[in-house]
């Protein structure tokens, strides 16, 4: 079994398509296939279903891509790490953010790094947290900003970032709009405009409120803050968030909370074991003293 058959097997898996994959890997169809026959035949096992239309990982596919995917990150840390030694910083960086970050200057830090290890290819995804969490476990990132996760899977390790309270944003019409504080309490039933499940401020609200027994009706699902922001200015609905979100400079309002107020926790997640690169941009972000995992 050979690095390049487990990079062409994972190129194919993530795109399901070999048409697809050969151009990802800058290769012939017809040699990409070939290799992919190989492999099958080399584990004695059927890898893909393929049909005109798709083609689908089987149970033993399913399973070799876990591993192939814990193996080709193993390799890249192993040439980092050689390449460390020597003084020398290359290969791929794979950040992975939520919009709207705040806590962290990610702009600014990536581009110190650009300038310092220009033989480092960074790549940068913006998803929501759950995404980026997955992502990071199936080794396809190197590391992810994103809101803490509830849950946090075995293979990933989390650092916590900052803690920032989390305030009602309503319209300028909006009974509240005035008001000096509103309790939790007083949201209840009324309509709300928030993320897609699996954004980490949308969770994080939506286990709040179900902690303390709310009805919440969400009745529009945005996917960046500004949009969510402009229908919250126009009346539309109410919005749980982030306080600095306030200097997004919209007609929406931004009331404290009182009661069980919610707080957003962002934090950085790695690899258990992370590369040369993932490390020097995470002694960027912070001093390595203050990020300690948990």
């Amino acid at each position: 079994m050979e690095l390049r058959q487990l990079e062409y097997f994972v190129a194919v898996a993530e795109e399901c398509h070999f048409t697809r994959a050969a151009q990802r890997m800058h290769v012939a169809q017809s040699g990409l296939s070939a290799s992919i026959r190989s492999l099958e035949r080399e584990l004695g096992a059927t890898l893909f279903l393929r049909s005109t239309r798709q083609v689908e990982l089987t149970e033993a596919g399913r399973a070799l891509l876990v591993e192939a995917r814990r193996a080709l990150t193993n390799v890249a840390a192993a040439k980092d790490a050689v390449a460390a030694v020597q003084g020398l910083l290359r290969g791929r960086l794979a950040v992975g953010t939520i919009q709207c970050l705040c806590t962290v200057d990610l702009p600014g830090v990536l581009a110190r790094f650009s300038r310092a290890h220009p033989g480092v290819d960074i790549q940068l995804r913006h998803d929501s947290s759950g995404a980026l969490v997955e992502q990071v476990r199936a080794g396809r990132l190197d590391v992810a900003f994103v809101t803490r996760p509830p849950r946090i899977p075995d293979e990933v390790m989390v650092t916590p970032l900052d803690t920032l309270p989390m305030m009602l944003a309503c319209g300028p019409e909006h009974p509240f709009a005035e008001r000096d504080s509103v309790d939790l309490r007083e949201l209840d039933g009324l309509p709300f405009v928030d993320y897609h499940p699996d954004w980490g401020t949308r969770d994080t609200v939506d286990r709040l409120l179900a902690a303390n027994c709310l009805d919440r009706h969400v009745a529009l699902e945005v996917n960046d803050v500004h949009s969510l922001l402009d229908l919250v200015g126009n009346g539309l609905g109410v919005a749980i968030l982030p306080g600095n979100f306030v200097h997004k400079g919209s007609r929406a309002r931004f009331v404290p909370l009182t009661g069980p107020a919610p707080t957003w926790e962002t934090a950085i997640v790695t690899p258990a074991s992370h590369s040369a690169a993932a490390s020097v941009l995470l002694d960027m972000v912070a001093p390595r003293s203050r990020l300690q995992p948990v």
